[in-house]
């Protein structure tokens, strides 16, 4: 039996060697253990890395067939374009090629008629020069049998044939115009006679005054107001001069514009049967009256358009011819003359078988222009023509109007009747007067002059031109400035025009409020 501590001391050793044959066996495993492991990393690795270069070889030919193709493409596109370039070019070429084979073709043809026509120019030139000889020598044998030259038996004929025209032409128009004479002037008188006889119009020469009655002369008070308020505001509105004297019971309105003064009589008759005259008053009634004077108007043109038998004549037309009611002309009623110039006109026009009507509307429509004279710049033939044309009045009636004072020549038959007409009623006895037409020329030209400064509202010549009377805007001339303004007006009318003694420039400046209590 062996003892306790060798056993023990077996046991160690015996543990201690199993340790260092543990420690030495697991060291070798773990060495064969990394050594596979490595192994198998640097296998695996250049596994990797041989796929990789295969790949990337793969990837490179992929790539430069990709740029082969590419490449090859380009260069086909290329070539087909140069190819068509080149066909392209070759057609030109061949285009040009037969153009300039066309172009020589041409030349060559136009050389030879060229060379044709000098030929011929050629030959012509040799006949004309055989003629000339030809000519020449029978000139020569003419001269010698009748013994004169070229120029003298040129001069010789001319004279023998000016002298057998003149003759025959002058016994012609002897003959023509002492027949034309005869019968022109047995027809004229024949056919004047007649329309002269068949018309009887009634001569009515306007004055440039109306009287208006009054009930009794306490009237007279009224009507000039307190200080001169009611005169001075109805010859204001009105533009028309009231007379106040000694007559027993009547007023004198005087006004060169006849419309004017027939407002201004209609509306002092009105005042005076209302019997309510103050300034507010006078200036609606005033109003009233320019209303009642503008349906006169219309009512008086329709009258005359019916009177002469026109029809289809515009309304504007229609009002003109009822202004010519208060319009006259060297002292003649200018409605009353067209009426009479229409109704010769159409006469006439019976006469010599032309179109009666259309005479008959010229004639009443001749004279419109002098019913726009006193409102729009120029002549009343240029006014008449100008309005006709707009109102679509028919080419022959305007031609009659513009030529019926001969301003332009007369080129139908229905001008000459009117013109005719025109003078045939202007050249009765006591038809006209010179004077009034004159003084009324005088009157429109101070307004237009006292009209033409700026700031002025409204100007009126009264007193049978003696005066004019200037209404101004306050809010643009001031007391200072009336001063100069009625000596500018002064040195202006001296200039401008003719009159005898002197004229009174009187400038009126008003300022006015109003207000409304509610």
């Amino acid at each position: 039996m062996m003892p306790v501590y060798l056993a023990i001391i077996i046991a160690a050793v015996a543990a201690v060697v199993s340790a260092v044959l543990a420690f030495f066996i697991g060291r070798t495993l773990l060495k064969r253990s990394s050594d596979s492991a490595i192994g198998n990393a640097k296998a695996e690795a250049a596994n990797i890395v041989n796929n990789a270069m295969a790949q990337a070889e793969t990837k490179r030919k992929e790539t430069l067939l990709e740029a082969k193709d590419e490449i090859h493409k380009l260069r086909t596109d290329a070539d087909k374009e140069i190819r068509e370039r080149r066909s392209e070019v070759q057609r030109s070429e061949r285009r040009l090629i037969q153009k300039e084979e066309n172009l020589d073709k041409k030349i060559d043809a136009i050389e030879k008629k060229d060379e044709i026509l000098q030929e011929k120019i050629k030959k012509a030139d040799q006949k004309l020069a055989e003629i000339e000889s030809i000519k020449k020598s029978q000139f020569e044998m003419l001269e010698r049998v009748s013994g004169f030259t070229k120029e003298q038996a040129k001069e010789h004929l001319l004279k023998a044939l000016d002298e057998d025209l003149s003759h025959d032409k002058a016994v012609k128009i002897r003959e023509y115009e002492q027949k034309l004479r005869d019968e022109s002037d047995d027809m004229a008188a024949e056919i004047l006679s007649r329309a002269i006889q068949r018309c009887s119009a009634d001569h009515v020469a306007e004055s440039t005054v109306s009287v208006v009655s009054l009930p009794n002369d306490e009237m007279k008070g009224r009507i000039i107001g307190r200080e001169g308020r009611n005169i001075r505001t109805i010859e204001t509105m009105t533009g028309a001069e009231l007379i106040i004297d000694d007559t027993p019971e009547a007023i004198t309105v005087s006004c060169f514009d006849p419309v004017r003064r027939e407002v201004a009589r209609v509306a002092l008759e009105k005042l005076i049967t209302d019997g309510r005259i103050h300034p507010a008053r006078i200036e609606e009634t005033v109003e009233k009256a320019q209303k009642e004077v503008n349906h006169t108007i219309k009512q008086t043109g329709e009258k005359a358009v019916l009177e002469a038998g026109v029809n289809g004549v515009h309304p504007e037309i229609v009002k003109l011819l009822g202004k010519l009611k208060y319009r006259t002309s060297y002292g003649q009623n200018v409605l009353k003359h067209s009426l009479e110039v229409s109704y010769i006109a159409g006469l006439i026009a019976t006469e010599l078988g032309a179109d009666v009507k259309l005479a008959k509307r010229a004639g009443l429509l001749h004279d419109i222009g002098k019913a726009l004279d006193h409102e729009f710049e120029g002549t009343h033939i240029a006014l008449g023509v100008e309005f006709a044309r707009r109102y679509k009045e028919s080419e022959a009636v305007i031609h009659a109007i513009q030529a019926h004072h001969g301003d332009v020549e007369a080129k139908t038959v229905l001008a000459f009747i009117v013109q005719a007409a025109d003078a045939v009623s202007a050249a009765r006895p006591g038809a006209r007067r010179e004077n009034v037409e004159n003084y009324i020329k005088r009157l429109e030209q101070l307004e237009e002059i006292s009209s033409s400064f700026k700031g002025v509202e409204k100007a009126y010549a009264i007193q049978a031109g003696r005066e004019v009377r200037i209404m101004v805007k306050p809010e643009m001339i001031s007391d200072d400035e009336m001063t100069v303004l009625a000596r500018e007006v002064v040195k202006k009318i001296e200039a401008e025009c003719e009159y005898p003694g002197q004229i009174k420039v009187n400038v009126i400046r008003e300022n006015r409020a109003t207000d409304f209590a509610k």
